[in-house]
């Protein structure tokens, strides 16, 4: 698999469409902080979204989607200026019995429809693909008009209608759509896209990611990266360092790591295997490393984790 393809199956990414609103009128509601990645798409009218440390809410106009990616408390509103209510507790009190928040407030403001949801990892190796991420994504339809995410969003405003069988399965496969394709729209963005996955659309680096990651096992060297991509080692080395913000050879140390906290944690894979799969020679040598890294021996890592 490609590289942001192993980093999600690591992740083990659970998502859903976990919210439908239907708002009319002026409001405006505060959200606390929360764990991993939240996504929206305004499917009729207009959002104003201000994360908890700006001063100015920001427009998301209808197709628009957006990405929370670092867990900060946020408002969202149908008009700048109010006062926002407590978010979780108002929907908990509205919520129909389709699902549906539905929300009346004073004034003559045009409605707004969204559809949002949340992404869950299981593994804790998040900050591989969202430690350069802005706090929010905007991602405007008029910029994914021609991208697939479009597409998907069609189908994510039907399934966000009436429920229909078997539509708890499709909305969480189409969330996991919708996750993919808006970090493929954000690396096409070229300069807005920064750290890892800005690495992930260099045609080199991006190479020498996928190699990593397919073949951990291999004794990789930067001569062997280098040549694979085919750069010098010397050039290889600074621009992997520069996109991907460390050394090649450190890069495919934690992500061994990575796999292994993952295999130590979900399977009774026996350390022996673990360590070839991850490219050591022996189990001991893996011991050693995996106590480095972590702190604590593989086996004891298994049982805590299971505890």
């Amino acid at each position: 698999m490609d590289a942001l393809s192993e980093v999600l199956a690591l992740l083990k990414v659970r998502s859903g469409l976990s919210s439908r609103f239907e708002g009319e009128g002026a409001w405006a509601f505060r959200f606390p902080a929360y764990q991993h990645m939240k996504f929206g798409t305004v499917l009729r009218g207009r959002l104003y979204l201000r994360m908890a440390d700006e001063a100015d809410y920001r427009p998301i106009e209808e197709g628009d989607v957006y990405l929370l990616t670092n867990g900060q408390p946020f408002c969202s509103a149908s008009v700048p200026g109010r006062t926002p209510r407590d978010g979780p507790e108002t929907y908990r009190s509205i919520r129909g019995a389709d699902g549906v928040v539905r929300f009346r407030g004073p004034g003559r403001v045009a409605p707004v429809s969204l559809a949002s949801g949340r992404f869950i990892f299981e593994n804790d190796v998040t900050s591989t693909l969202l430690g350069n991420l802005p706090p929010l994504i905007h991602l405007r339809a008029a910029d994914v008009a021609a991208h697939a995410l479009s597409h998907v969003l069609a189908l994510l405003k039907l399934e966000a209608g009436d429920p229909a069988p078997g539509s708890d399965v499709v909305k969480t496969s189409l969330a996991t759509l919708v996750l993919v394709q808006a970090l493929r729209a954000y690396m096409a963005g070229g300069e807005h896209a920064g750290g890892w996955l800005r690495a992930l659309s260099d045609a080199r680096v991006g190479s020498a990611l996928s190699m990593m990651h397919g073949s951990p096992e291999q004794r990789w060297t930067i001569e062997s990266l280098a040549s694979g991509v085919g750069m010098s080692r010397t050039a290889f080395a600074s621009r992997f360092r520069t996109m991907v913000g460390s050394a090649p050879l450190a890069y495919l140390h934690r992500w061994r790591m990575a796999i292994a906290m993952t295999a130590l944690k979900d399977s009774e894979e026996p350390l022996v295997s673990i360590a070839e799969r991850v490219g050591y020679l022996s189990d001991t040598a893996f011991s050693i490393a995996f106590k480095r890294a972590t702190g604590i021996s593989p086996g004891r890592y298994r049982m805590e984790q299971r505890r």
